[in-house]
């Protein structure tokens, strides 16, 4: 086993809480130093005798904290900016006696963590009767191997459900059921990314999209973004781009919405090239100034855009459900990488959601929910206004709001020390291949307005030090 990393199969702790935990304690302690290469998340994954996902979904947190940074073509690194004072145990003097260490909620769970949803508004008993339920009525049949593509009832419910709220063009048999989008994502590369091929991706964009890509041997181009979201010009006149990774309705991270006049040019480029868009729809939900808006594969009479979405920030993150909405084409292909990965998903998971979309519970859920995220999310605002002096970027979507600091801090020390008060932000930095810009991603869905305005404080207070 990785020597730097404990791991003990037969905790209760989730497998991917403890590699992120393993890892990010050898950083601090110095077992793992700036600069140094870490096994890929395959090779980590067999050494461990454990599924891929969970050393992906670490990973992805490390790479999102400022802890790891992926470097095209080469791998996964420590980053090489951690300081000297992270990278050696603290020493008990040079902690202020007029300030003693403040009990910290974990990071996961923490207010600014991004993409954290109101676990604490989830409907926990109505799930658990329904639970009960299909635990009990399970048939034999349904307790052999499902079918790769998944629970053929869900993917009709999730088709009506994308018909009608996203102007998602598709039918029960386009749906392929996932353990989440980063699998999707997986599955994207595996599938349209022949080793050797150039992926376009956001610049800044989501990290985890695109480690996931290159994983599968293709080469990351940095496509700028800017008010209106992808500039489609600059996937022209390069070297030939197979495919695109975008995010039109609520850009990651940066939170603008692709314009129309953009949208239909990313389409006809994608119709001119043969390229293909993989459209990543991670939380357009919830929207606060409009309605939300269609997704960009209801543009699409070309059939160039492969739709991905999840249910972890409109239900919980721990579900593991997602959904690739596939060319029929294409389905073929993306069902041999699905099965090689994984088999097929759990079916009572699918049984339980087939029954809370067909009841209508997602969608009284979502519209509770907006409402609330609206109030958290001026919560957030205010409190940056006030106590943190900073202003945010975007705030007409989404679960998150990002907000630029002066040029020349460093967002990962700001991540950091906020951090250890308690304070779980994301460095915008982390998001960008090329001339990163400082800036924080503060996640407000989990997070009471109560908390948020403490947060702010706490933020306002690293700030001035």
């Amino acid at each position: 086993m990785t020597t730097y990393l404990p791991f003990d199969r037969r905790s209760a702790t989730p497998f991917y809480r403890q590699i992120y935990d393993g890892v990010r304690a050898s950083i601090v302690a110095g077992r793992l130093r700036p600069g140094q290469k870490l096994p890929s998340t395959r090779a980590l994954a067999e050494d461990l005798e454990i599924s891929r996902l969970p050393v992906v979904l670490a990973f992805e947190q490390l790479l999102h904290e400022g802890y790891l940074e992926g470097r095209a073509g080469s791998g996964t690194y420590v980053a090489a900016s951690i300081p000297d004072e992270l990278t050696t145990p603290a020493r008990k003097a040079t902690i202020p006696k007029s300030k003693p260490p403040r009990e910290t909620e974990p990071p996961q769970l923490g207010a600014f963590r991004v993409s954290l949803p109101a676990l604490d508004q989830f409907p926990r008993a109505l799930w658990s009767r329904i639970v009960a339920r299909h635990a009990k009525t399970m048939s034999i049949e349904q307790m052999a191997y499902g079918d790769p593509a998944g629970h053929h009832p869900l993917r009709a419910a999730i088709a009506d459900y994308l018909r009608t709220a996203r102007a998602v063009r598709c039918e029960a048999d386009d749906v392929l059921i996932v353990s989440g989008s980063q699998m999707a994502l997986q599955i994207c590369a595996q599938a349209l990314l022949p080793r050797g091929t150039t992926v376009g991706v956001e610049d800044p964009g989501y990290p985890g999209a695109g480690e996931a890509l290159i994983r599968a041997g293709a080469t990351r181009v940095a496509i700028p973004v800017d008010d209106e979201g992808l500039t489609v010009d600059a996937l022209d006149g390069r070297k030939r781009i197979h495919a695109v990774h975008v995010t039109p309705s609520h850009q990651y991270p940066l939170g603008m919405s692709m314009t129309a006049s953009r949208r239909i040019a990313l389409l006809d480029w994608a119709r001119r090239t043969n390229g293909w868009i993989i459209e990543d729809d991670y939380d357009s939900e919830y929207r606060y100034a409009s309605r939300p808006l269609g997704a960009l594969q209801g543009m699409d009479a070309a059939s160039r855009v492969i739709y991905i979405g999840s249910f972890s920030k409109v239900l919980f993150p721990s579900l593991r459900v997602g959904y690739i909405v596939v060319p029929p084409e294409l389905m073929a292909a993306f069902l041999r990488e699905r099965e090689a990965i994984d088999l097929f998903s759990p079916i009572l998971e699918q049984l339980v959601l087939t029954e809370f979309l067909r009841d209508g519970h997602l969608t009284r859920h979502v519209r509770r929910m907006r409402v609330l995220y609206e109030k958290r999310r001026d919560a957030l605002v205010r409190g940056l206004r006030e106590h943190a002096h900073l202003e945010p970027y975007n705030a007409d979507a989404g679960l998150h709001v990002t907000s630029f600091l002066p040029e020349g801090t460093n967002d990962r020390e700001v991540v950091r020390e906020a951090a250890r008060r308690g304070v779980y932000a994301t460095a915008l930095s982390t998001c960008y291949l090329r001339r990163p810009r400082p800036g924080l991603i503060l996640g407000f869905g989990g997070a009471t307005e109560r908390r948020i305005a403490a947060a702010c404080r706490t933020l306002g207070e690293v700030l001035r030090a």
